[in-house]
């Protein structure tokens, strides 16, 4: 064997190792990106929408409002 063939074999094998590894890396990124748009399904599912959240912050604090009004027009302090 000359140098050239050594040469081509040794580049041969690299790039066919690094072919590999840039396939397995963009497997690996494509599953991720799987992932993460499930997560934001599920995250949506789970969470409270902000209009709910509000209604709901308006009605406890009119009712502790009410509260704070019967405790101020308690007489015996």
């Amino acid at each position: 064997m000359d140098t050239q063939q050594i040469i081509n074999l040794l580049l041969g094998i690299g790039l066919s190792v690094t072919g590999w590894f840039a396939r397995e890396l963009w497997a690996a990124v494509q599953n991720l990106k799987d992932n993460l748009y499930q997560l934001r399904e599920e995250i949506a599912k789970d969470y409270m929408p902000k209009e709910d959240f509000y209604s709901f912050k308006n009605e406890l604090f009119t009712t502790l409002r009410r509260i704070e009004d019967k405790l101020e027009k308690k007489e015996d302090k």
